[in-house]
């Protein structure tokens, strides 16, 4: 650990330095990239200082030299020290993991109700709900950039975008299939169903991300839909988007004008094609991992939400959380807390 901490510092004040060159304000990409590697190496050094503070306190108590008074001041600090210390280094080991270099850009979410008709439907709506609240309570800003609603108030597939700081960080464990069990307000019988609904989560990427050939590109326009009246779209301001190699459609019509509807498609299929090409190259490297938080395809059953016995069970760490209305009510935090840091340990356990 010594050996890293001490390149770490190295690193740290080579950073500090190349921020006080003028010249780096010139270059905005390599201005962001030292300003972020500084954020993340500020909490390593405080805590190395205090693992530096701790281990010199343990030291001075061993070759104390002096009265008894004093000598027993030095020792109580050295035994604070010895309890506070692996707690110290084991922090200091999570922050060493290399983080995930898309855990900073903010997120193009999409919800698609899956197997259990209406039922499906409504815990779609109900899914989307839950995570615009978690966003609002984080301080994110979202916008629904395309949605196709469903019979019995529900939704057959929404897509939204999500913005802020660490947004792909903390929601990047909620790709996959969310299974519900409960009793419809429609079963006369009182008769559990069983639902589905899938969930991805895809970083949101810029143009200098993912380069796309407008050759590619197939796009349609169309009438945005609506429930009638005055504020059914008279023209075509729809947008629909296939990128012809891939295969991949996006849409959006949410806003009335096409430009913008142009401009939510585009960054979506940027978003849709990066998810892909990291995940080819993870393929390629072997390095997916398939153990306890999952590749997160969306395929998986990650979690099933039993509401008569108001129990979420996330099947990727085997753990049970209680008070599914607060969850579903945006209280997202303990299960994200839980998930990344079954991730951390998962990271550590890889790297060890």
């Amino acid at each position: 650990m010594d050996e890293r901490i001490v390149a770490l510092r190295k690193e740290f004040a080579e950073v500090n330095v190349s921020l006080e060159d003028p010249a780096v304000f010139s270059d905005v990409q390599k201005l962001k990239a030292l300003s972020k590697r500084r954020k993340e190496l500020e909490p390593i050094m405080k805590l190395a200082d205090e693992r530096d503070a701790a281990l010199r306190a343990i030291a001075s108590a061993e070759e104390f030299e002096g009265d008894a008074e004093l000598k027993d001041i030095a020792l109580a600090e050295a035994a604070d020290a010895q309890k506070r210390l692996p707690a110290l280094e084991e922090e200091i080991r999570k922050r060493m993991v290399p983080k995930d270099p898309d855990d900073d850009r903010s997120v193009i979410l999409e919800v698609r109700s899956g197997a259990g008709g209406d039922e499906a439907g409504l815990f779609a709506a109900e899914l989307l709900k839950m995570y615009l609240r978690y966003s609002e309570n984080q301080g994110w800003k979202s916008e629904l950039v395309d949605s196709s609603h469903a019979d019995a108030g529900g939704i057959k597939n929404a897509t939204a975008r999500i913005t802020g700081d660490g947004v792909y960080g903390a929601l990047k464990f909620e790709s996959g299939v969310h299974r519900v069990q409960r009793i419809p307000e429609t079963e006369a019988k009182g008769r559990v169903h069983t639902s589905t609904v899938t969930v991805a989560i895809l970083p949101e990427v810029e143009e200098v991300d993912i380069v796309i050939n407008p050759n590619d590109l197939r796009i349609d326009t169309f009438r945005s839909g609506g429930a009638g009246g005055q504020n059914v779209n008279k023209v075509e301001s729809a947008i629909r988007i296939t990128h012809i190699p891939t295969g991949v459609v996006v849409a959006c019509q949410t806003e009335r004008s096409q430009l913008q509807n142009r401009m939510n498609a585009m960054s979506l299929l940027r978003s849709r094609l990066y998810a892909a090409e990291q995940e080819r190259k993870a393929k390629e490297r072997g390095d997916l991992r398939s153990s306890q938080i999952g590749t997160g395809d969306r395929s998986e059953k990650i979690r099933t939400y039993n509401f008569p016995q108001d129990r979420i069970t996330d099947h990727r760490i085997n753990e049970n959380f209680s008070n599914i209305p607060a969850v579903m009510d945006g209280d997202l935090g303990d299960i994200v807390t839980a998930l990344g840091e079954a991730d951390t340990a998962e990271r550590m356990k890889a790297k060890s």
